[in-house]
Order: C-alpha cells, then sequence, then structure tokens
C-alpha cells in the first residue's frame, strides 16, 4: 500500500480508527510491564515545530525512542515554514533524510503542501484547523474510563476550534454523539461541520449549555484563546464568561460524567480549579495517552496493523512499510 498521512480523520476508516486505538492500548500495556517494543528500530523522525509545545514535542521525540527509533527537533529558527524555506522544499529535503515528518504549525494549508511533496508519512502535530492526535488520545482515554465510545455523550463546551473540528471528523466515523455549547460567532468551520453531518455524525451545535451539558457522559473543554489569538484575548473572555466549567456545570451532567482537558488549562478561565483537581477529571490521563497513542500512529504510518490486537495474541505488526519511498 502506498504512502499514508494523519493530517485529520478525513478518509481514515473505521475499522482504521479503531486499530489505531487498539495498537496504542497494547503499547501501553506493554511499557507498563516494562517489555521491550522496538518496532521502529533504525527510523528516524523530523519534529518540525512552529509553535511551542510540552505534550505533543515530549511523548513524539519519547515515543519513538520507545520504539527503537529517533527524533531531530526542527523549531522556527531552524526551518521558517514560508519564510526562509517553503513547505515544499522543506518536505523534498526532510524525507530524503528521515522516515517520517511530523509538523505543528498555523494554517494547515502549510501541512497539507509538504504532504503533497513528501514521499515520507506526515503527521499533524496541531494546526489552526486540526488535532487529531489529540483526539486519538482522548478517545483512548474514554474507552479505558467508559468502555466503549459507541452511544456515548460527548459534550464540548467552549470554541468551535481545531479541536471541535477533529472530534467533528470522529463522530463521522464512530456513531457517538457530540455536542458543541458556544457563544454566538464561535462556531465551528461550516464546511467541516456539514461534511461531518453528511457523512452521518451525529452532531449538535447550540449557545445553551445547560442544554447541551444535561445527560453527558463527557465534557470537555479547552483555552478560550488559543495559539495566534492573543491580540483577541480580552474579547474571547467577555465573550465566553458564562461557558465555564465550574461544578455548577458539571452537576448538569450523569452522576459518572469524566471531565476532559486537553491542557494547558488556564485555571478560573475556561475551568476552575476545583474541577480540574476534581475525581471526575481526566485531563492528565489524557496527557498520558498522548504518548501511546502517538506511537500507534508512527508504528500504523510505516508497519500497517494487524487486524486483531488483543490481550491473548498480542501484538503483531504486519511486515513491510506503508511509508515506503519511491525514490
Amino acid at each position: 500500500m502506498g504512502k499514508r498521512n494523519l493530517l485529520n480523520f478525513d478518509g481514515l476508516s473505521r475499522r482504521e480508527f479503531d486499530g489505531i486505538l487498539q495498537l496504542a492500548a497494547e503499547l501501553k500495556r506493554k511499557q507498563k510491564r516494562g517489555m521491550a517494543h522496538p518496532l521502529l528500530a533504525g527510523k528516524a523522525m523530523a519534529l518540525v515545530f512552529e509553535k511551542p509545545s510540552l505534550r505533543t514535542r515530549s511523548t513524539f521525540a519519547l515515543g519513538i525512542t520507545q520504539l527503537g527509533g529517533t527524533a531531530i527537533y526542527l523549531g522556527p529558527a531552524e526551518v521558517g515554514l514560508g519564510s526562509r524555506e517553503t513547505p515544499a522544499d522543506c518536505a523534498r529535503n526532510l524525507d530524503r533524510w528521515f522516515d517520517l515528518i511530523t509538523v505543528r504549525t498555523f494554517a494547515h494549508k502549510i501541512i497539507a503542501e509538504m504532504a503533497e511533496y513528501s514521499s515520507v508519512p506526515v503527521i499533524n502535530a496541531l494546526t489552526d484547523s486540526y488535532h487529531p492526535c489529540q483526539v486519538l488520545a482522548d478517545c483512548q482515554t474514554l474507552i479505558e474510563h467508559k468502555g466503549k465510545l459507541d452511544g456515548l455523550k460527548i459534550v464540548f463546551v467552549g470554541d468551535g476550534n481545531n479541536m471541535v473540528h477533529s472530534w467533528l471528523e470522529a463522530a463521522a466515523i464512530v456513531p457517538f454523539s457530540f455536542v458543541l455549547a458556544c457563544p454566538k460567532g464561535y462556531e465551528p468551520d461550516a464546511t467541516i461541520l456539514n461534511k461531518a453531518l453528511t457523512n452521518g455524525a451525529k452532531i449538535t451545535v447550540t449557545n445553551s449549555v445547560e442544554e447541551a451539558v444535561s445527560g453527558a457522559d463527557a465534557i470537555y473543554t479547552d483555552v478560550w484563546t488559543s495559539m495566534g489569538q492573543e491580540k483577541e484575548s480580552q474579547a474571547r473572555i467577555n465573550a465566553f464568561r458564562a461557558y465555564q466549567v465550574n461544578s455548577q456545570v458539571v452537576a448538569l451532567a450523569k452522576k459518572d460524567a469524566v471531565v476532559m482537558h486537553c491542557l494547558p488549562a488556564h485555571r478560573g478561565e475556561e475551568i476552575t480549579h476545583e474541577v480540574l483537581e476534581s475525581p471526575q477529571c481526566v485531563a492528565f490521563d489524557q496527557a498520558e495517552n498522548r504518548l501511546h497513542a502517538q506511537k500507534a500512529v508512527m508504528v500504523w504510518l510505516l508497519q500497517g496493523f494487524a487486524t486483531t490486537v488483543g490481550k491473548r495474541k498480542g501484538l503483531r505488526i504486519k511486515t513491510g512499510s506503508r511509508g515506503s519511498r519511491k525514490k
């Protein structure tokens, strides 16, 4: 099979989505048991980051190391995407040296151009439009705490941002219910929303937090001001003031609902300190699972995965490379 990328969830089948999550769970079990899993021995990954990062950079670099490979970090000063180097030229250099290219940048068109010109797989480590690796880790976390994804009611309280866009795409793959509560003017991209609805996703967008959170299995929130939106900070604080996830909001959900946050958190803004530190909050489980979900993505892109990954059968990786070079 030819090269695959993970830029978003578009084109990803349910079988592939589930396979990545099953592989992530198996890799996590192996690590917890102290079992080596050098599935990407000798492989190298370029980390091209135009935005700051704690979780993403750490987990990708550590993840490929645990898989037997290596990573090299390339920050804005080294690359200068769109200024010092065009995205296409950057990709055509990196793919001569690396087996994977992981990109964290602003405009999604930058990573799309890199993927078009790269002969090796490209992974989206966050753009202004999507954050697929975070949602994969979130889904892994939900399975751990709820036992399943199908049939859950997942409620996002806040901005219709890149996180929401990836959740909309996931909802078109997995039959859970996704509800967004946001102020007027902060809805998700209409094209992404309509495509997800056309593909059968169960999605509701409302301005009412109470309506959204009622009966929720999971309440999700994110910062009100994302990277690159700093000039809008005060306007956003004013607009989102009624969209804080606090104890009163959590009380509207199911008693066993979990609270989720992709971090970093601005305590006292989108979420209270009390809720973030409560037993219901799984934000740090989500952060931990970034490591395992991203390891699964890397293995999938370079090695593929077996149709069944189970506790009894253990981890079985198909031979061959999905990211083979065509040079």
